[in-house]
């Protein structure tokens, strides 16, 4: 079980190991009760924890950097029902952190859910910041992908304003297809 394959279920409390998905749902696991279910992508969004950023002064950061800052501060977790206890926890841990805009509510889940990565034994701390994935690409890529994009944008049917009335209406300008009939023969 890897840290990129841990997700979050709305309607569902606590974290989940994705096994597997398809178009219509996917078949997961509760770290907490180890039961697999499959949930319907119609009731149900999925969010992997490794793409959720947490608001701070300077900006977002990935919530594991809050999750290792968790792990190596050395305060103890708070009472998850002291909100005051809560933000000077967070406060604490990590200074930067923007308290307008992080509630209590994801506080409380934060503390939930780094209890339950420690008691499954998750290791969080190889996961790659979006900041070290990001390569810049060549000159030549970027000069070949501007030229595509002023391909498409050229390539474009041309729109033509026709007034009727009080109302504006557009039209393509772009000839129809003529449709053919196939003549009927006759025996």
């Amino acid at each position: 079980m890897t840290y990129k394959n841990i997700v979050s279920l709305t309607g569902f409390s606590g974290l989940f190991e994705l096994i597997n998905s398809r178009k219509d749902g996917a078949v997961v696991r509760s770290l907490e009760d180890k039961q697999t279910k499959f949930v319907s992508a119609r009731l149900h969004a999925l969010t992997q924890i490794e793409s959720i950023e947490i608001y701070t002064t300077q900006g977002n950061v990935n919530l594991v950097e809050i999750f290792k800052a968790m792990q190596t501060g050395t305060a103890s977790l708070p009472n998850e029902k002291d909100n005051a206890a809560l933000k000077a926890y967070f406060q604490k841990i990590y200074p930067s952190i923007d308290l307008n805009r992080v509630y209590v509510s994801d506080m409380k889940k934060m503390i939930k859910w780094f209890t339950i990565l420690q008691e499954n034994k998750i290791d969080y701390n190889t996961a790659i910041s979006k900041e070290e994935e990001i390569i810049e690409q060549p000159a030549i890529e970027k000069k070949e992908s501007k030229e595509i994009k002023d391909h498409a944008t050229t390539n474009k049917p041309k729109k033509t304003a026709t007034k009727k009335g009080s109302d504006s209406k557009i039209k393509d300008s772009v000839p129809k297809k003529p449709t053919t009939r196939k003549k009927k023969v006759e025996d």
